[in-house]
C-alpha cells in the first residue's frame, strides 16, 4: 500500500518542511533543489502576500490574512513589573469546510492531487 502524504506509522509525527519538499519531489518528479524551489517560493509568496495586507485564499485549503492586536499592558514574569505590550499584527489561517472535512474523516479521498 502506497504512502498518503502525512499518514505515517508513527501518529506522533510532525511534517517538516524537508518532508514538503520530498513530497513534491515524489509527485512531481522534479529535482531536489527544484523541490525545495517550489516549497520556497510558496511559503515566500505567502509571507509577502501578509506583509502587505493581503489575503491568500486556496480554494478548498483555506485562507491566510492577518489581524491586528491590540495594545495591552502586560507583567515581566520574573520581576512582576508592568509592560507595555504595542499593538501587532499576526498571522491568522482559517481552513475551507473541505479541509475540515477531510481531517476529520481521513478515509474520504483528498483533492485529487494523488495517483
Amino acid at each position: 500500500m502506497a504512502e498518503v502524504a502525512g499518514e505515517h506509522e508513527n501518529k506522533e509525527h510532525t511534517m517538516t518542511k524537508a518532508d514538503l519538499v520530498g513530497e513534491v519531489e515524489r509527485a512531481t518528479e522534479l529535482s531536489r533543489k527544484e523541490s525545495e524551489a517550489v516549497v520556497e517560493t510558496i511559503f515566500e509568496s505567502i509571507i509577502a502576500a501578509l506583509q502587505a495586507d493581503d489575503k491568500i485564499e486556496i480554494r478548498g485549503f483555506g485562507s491566510f490574512r492577518t489581524r491586528q492586536r491590540r495594545g495591552r499592558t502586560g507583567r515581566n514574569p520574573k520581576t512582576g513589573a508592568k509592560v507595555e505590550v504595542p499593538p501587532k499584527k499576526i498571522p491568522f489561517f482559517k481552513p475551507s469546510k473541505e479541509l475540515k472535512d477531510y481531517v476529520n474523516n481521513p478515509h474520504v479521498a483528498g483533492s485529487g492531487a494523488q495517483d
